[in-house]
């Protein structure tokens, strides 16, 4: 007798009172996560005669951030989709293979990222625009975080894994319990120990590891519906080959977001200086908040879809789907009112520079102007996932953060001016990708509503 069996109120609940079910967690998870991203840059920002200088490293650092959370993504999210359909089929063997495939790749690849990282930091820093100044403080940091990188994928990945498997809520208190001890271990290890922007670097790890011997600890539970079974480290090759291949399109989205910021910090180097990256690091710190609040509806839609897909009840699918993107749509709007009407009070937490609070409350105003129609664009491209239609879903992560918004960021500064063309790049992306997205939404849902619950998948166009 398992202790925690298959979700299958996921195919007959209602989708409303589901969706709470799940993206409650998940949303208060997220949310957490990105509030766990933000105390590092609130202590680091307000560091005694450095604090702008090491969020300006601290920013320097996140497109090598960007390139380990895409490797995560790349093995996390396919498996943890793959699960959920697997549940829905009542393979459960299966899907236990699934958990052991992810916890081996995400080994060999962090280590992979680490050894990489480590041996070429500083020129791989100094590509991603650290400059003198600001090039000690990225390397303290990111020295820390990439011998740690191992830990931080199993951690995530894992995470994902047991809110797919039907507990969102333990996901959720793993995720709260890493930020709470993280502004616990941030002040101590900052200030206390006086290790500066390197203290901030050994909290955050600290407390991944704590929550990873959690989840090692829950997943070796044989009572648990999906567990570790036989040779964890062994590879089902098929298994992954389906996985990453589902993986890719966030793993490509998370990818393009690492470019895009590459470009972001030389722009705004060549057209601010050193204070114009610690500016769009504060503001990439407070749309995250948003951002993460609409993923957290993403993630509990993602094992509604996939579960219901496999069970072919499209029209549950279907309901999901719009109510997702309702929620996400309203979400990303209050992110958009707090960057218009109350930009100054928001950055202050960061910075207690004048210049610094000036220039980051300006760029707020302008980057989240198109925020409203940003939700609709992240959980579409999430249901094309979910579906196992790779294609579409890659596309549709590069058109946001690569195809559209990497011309506007080098065609803009000239027609507007300097930095503001850099800010206004941002909701001019936003609006082009949205309305592309519509348009494979439309087509999406008619097909939808041509079938009927129990047809065949291929009907559709997805794979799984």
């Amino acid at each position: 007798m398992v202790k925690n069996a298959a979700p299958t109120e996921l195919g007959s609940k209602k989708i409303s009172s589901l969706l709470e079910q799940y993206a409650i967690p998940a949303i208060i998870a997220m949310t957490a996560s990105s509030l766990y991203n933000m105390v590092d840059s609130i202590f680091i920002g307000h560091i005694p005669g450095v604090g702008a200088l090491a969020l300006s490293g601290l920013s320097v650092t996140f497109p090598l951030m960007n390139i380990s959370a895409a490797l995560g993504t790349l093995v996390g999210v396919g498996a943890s989709t793959m699960i959920s359909v697997l549940l829905g089929r009542k393979e459960y063997e299966k899907a236990s293979r699934v958990l052991s495939n992810e916890f081996t790749l995400n080994v060999i690849i962090g280590l992979i990222f680490t050894a990489v990282s480590i041996i070429w930091l500083n020129p791989i820093l100094r590509f991603f625009g650290a400059s003198d100044n600001s090039l000690p403080f990225a390397h303290d940091y990111m020295l820390i975080i990439a011998a740690g990188n191992v830990i931080t994928h199993l951690y995530f990945g894992l995470n994902s894994v047991i809110r797919a498997s039907g507990n969102p809520k333990t996901a959720m208190y793993l995720t709260v319990f890493t930020v709470t001890a993280n502004a616990v271990l941030d002040p101590l290890f900052i200030n206390v120990f006086g290790l500066g922007i390197k203290g901030a670097a050994i909290a955050t790890i600290l407390c991944q590891a704590m929550a990873l011997s959690f989840s090692l600890w829950y997943f070796s539970d044989k009572k648990n519906v999906v567990h570790f079974r036989g040779n964890i480290l062994a590879i089902d090759w098929p298994i992954a080959k389906d996985s990453l291949a589902i993986g890719m399109g966030p793993f490509l989205m998370n990818l393009a977001s690492c470019l895009v910021v590459l470009f972001i910090n030389r722009q705004m180097g060549a057209y601010g200086g050193d204070l114009a990256i610690a500016a769009f690091g504060i503001n990439h710190r407070v749309s995250f908040v948003f951002i993460m609040i609409a993923m957290g509806f993403n993630q509990g839609m993602q094992p509604i879809a996939g579960y219901n897909y496999g069970a072919r009840l499209y029209s549950r699918v279907r309901d999901v789907y719009k109510l997702t993107a309702l929620c996400a749509t309203i979400a990303l709007t209050l992110g958009f009112l707090v960057s218009v009407l109350i930009p100054m009070q928001v950055v202050s937490i960061f910075t207690d520079d004048p210049a610094l609070e000036e220039i980051s409350a300006h760029g707020l105003r302008i980057a989240n102007l198109m925020f409203p129609v940003v939700g609709f664009q992240i959980v579409t491209t999430n249901l094309f996932q979910s579906l196992g239609m790779v294609r579409k879903s890659i596309f549709l992560s590069l058109t946001r953060q690569l195809l559209f918004l990497l011309p506007f960021l080098y065609f803009l500064p000239g027609i507007v001016g300097g930095v503001d063309g850099v800010w206004w790049s941002f909701p001019a992306s936003d609006l082009i990708s949205t309305i592309t997205t519509g348009a494979f939404a439309i087509v999406l849902l008619r097909k939808i509503d041509k079938v009927n619950d129990g047809d065949d998948p291929a009907l559709i166009g997805g794979t799984l």
